[in-house]
């Protein structure tokens, strides 16, 4: 580092830093799609689509989710076979991302049918439904959650199949997978009752679904889980899509504010919202009309604010319909629709992680990647399970970002700063400094001996992450590598163009963390 670049650096004094709120200890947690646990048509990750989004021309009259796509359907959406969840590689790289909440759900868990028997799964299911969840399947869940430290969140069927002659919600699927789950010794920590109302149709409800159906709905629900699981959270509304550019006039959407106020006082345990800050290419190129992004934009602050603006759109529904309870993000990734070509590379892990520090600044409580194994947003390569660039941010962040969440200092153009005290480690406290210049070099005058973890890439849309200029990769049984800071003395410590720092100051005696 040359006299001016130590000139320029910006002090940061770890032992001052003062609290301004906590996250919750499973603050990073993750989603497996009930299409994955069931076997289901996702989102078809690009290396396996023959037309490219800019070649289409194909317009499908009968494309799923009530969107007429360019693309053939055959190159957005594949079908595949229910995921093992007890293939020891992904477990071993589960474990070392709890404890965490891992949300079971997505639009297959609004319309799926629970197979209460130990036969075969029936084909097809019974009329109502799109899908079947067979015991198999979600004892195989349960054990996933219980191998990696994990609580379970879903949500429930509200299509035709479980509608009584007015249309109004039963508990018939509900009453069935509850039982079935408390019988087996374990127990859903918290619930919303389906997957993105705002979108109501796109997602299987009856035609015609709308805010006053919606409040009959959450009201029949709270009143079955008081009986039924009275542990169990209620979170809600799970909305998606509003406060940005995401939603267009050709998508029906139902407003959150008319769904809130149509529901009982109370409704929510947990006030929750979905983000995407746009559209992948799948649908930005679909003839949906929702809005994309580029990867020229990944690193611009007005792609990383939107995150900002989310919350702000959605914020002040909870201080009026929910006043008080906590915030979760239950799903967001770099975009809908299965993620961009890049969300596998090391591009996207500057949104992530500045994502985390960002929501946990604003005080939300959890945060719910989509995916953890699935299409191109997954942490983890559904096919060779393989951890990706956003896989070995995660576990940086785990291991180091504890719940007290601190002031580091103000956000300034290229440096994103956030504090929090060092998990597991009195006093400690764990710095994130993300500079998102791509041509210069930035840096921080630490006052206190730490230990440097510093992420970076040969490019920037590589799949490839180095740690302190090392490739990470597991072993070939899939363990972790030893994942190892690098000592630094107190004084300047250089950020290299595009890269990704956390230092961990062991020593700080920041009386916030004691």
């Amino acid at each position: 580092m040359g006299a001016a670049d130590a000139a320029n650096a910006i002090t940061l004094l770890p032992s001052d830093m003062t609290r301004i709120t906590t996250v919750d200890d499973r603050y990073q947690s993750y989603n497996v799609e009930m299409a994955e646990v069931i076997g289901g048509t996702f989102w078809k990750p690009y290396n396996r689509i023959k037309t490219g989004a800019a070649d289409a021309k194909h317009i499908s009259d009968t494309a799923p989710q009530g969107i007429a796509f360019q693309l053939e359907e055959d190159d957005l959406f594949e079908a595949r076979p229910p995921i093992d969840l007890a293939n020891p590689r992904l477990r071993k790289l589960a474990v070392a991302l709890g404890p965490a909440y891992v949300r079971v759900s997505g639009t297959w868990a609004n319309s799926v049918y629970f197979q209460d028997t130990n036969s075969p799964k029936a084909h097809p299911p019974p009329k109502g439904f799109t899908g079947t969840l067979t015991r198999r399947e979600w004892a195989g869940v349960i054990n996933f959650a219980k191998a990696s430290e994990a609580k379970i969140v879903t949500s429930f069927t509200i299509s035709a199949g479980v509608r009584d002659k007015e249309g109004g919600w039963t508990p018939v699927e509900a009453a069935k997978l509850l039982a079935y789950t408390k019988s087996l010794r374990a127990e859903i920590a918290a619930a919303e009752l389906f997957n993105e109302p705002n979108i109501a149709i796109m997602g299987g409800a009856p035609l015609g679904y709308d805010a006053e159906t919606f409040g009959k709905d959450i009201a029949a629900f709270r009143a079955f889980v008081k009986s039924a699981a009275p542990g169990m959270l209620i979170a809600g509304p799970g909305s998606v899509g509003e406060g940005g550019a995401l939603m267009t006039p050709k998508i029906p959407v139902l407003k959150s504010s008319d769904l809130l106020g149509a529901t009982p006082a109370g409704a929510f345990d947990v006030f929750s919202y979905h983000f995407y800050g746009a559209a992948s290419e799948r649908c930005a190129t679909s003839g949906s009309g929702m809005a994309g992004t580029t990867k020229q934009a990944a690193l611009s602050e007005a792609w990383l604010a939107q995150t900002d603006q989310a919350f702000r759109f959605y914020e002040p529904l909870r201080n009026r319909y929910a006043r008080g309870k906590p915030i979760w993000v239950t799903e967001t990734a770099d975009a809908a629709c299965g993620g961009n070509p890049w969300a596998a590379t090391f591009l996207d892990s500057f949104r992530y992680l500045d994502q985390l520090g960002r929501l946990a600044r604003l005080g939300v409580k959890v945060v719910f990647h989509n995916t953890l194994v699935s299409s191109d947003y997954g942490l983890i390569d559904q096919t060779t399970l393989t951890p990706r660039p956003n896989y070995w941010a995660a576990l940086l962040w785990h291991r180091l970002m504890g719940k007290t969440v601190l002031e580091a200092g103000p956000t300034l153009p290229s440096l994103h700063l956030y504090a929090h005290c060092l998990r597991g480690t009195a006093g400690g406290v764990a710095l994130l400094a993300i500079n998102t210049n791509q041509t210069a070099g930035l840096s921080v005058d630490l006052r206190q001996s730490s230990k440097r973890y510093a992420l970076t890439a040969q490019r920037l849309d590589d799949a490839v992450v180095r740690l302190n200029g090392h490739d990470l990769k597991t072993k070939a049984a899939g363990d972790l590598p030893a994942i190892k800071g690098e000592a630094m003395e107190p004084g300047p410590i250089a950020l290299a163009p595009a890269s990704i720092t956390f230092l961990a100051v062991s020593d700080a005696k920041n009386r916030a963390c004691l």
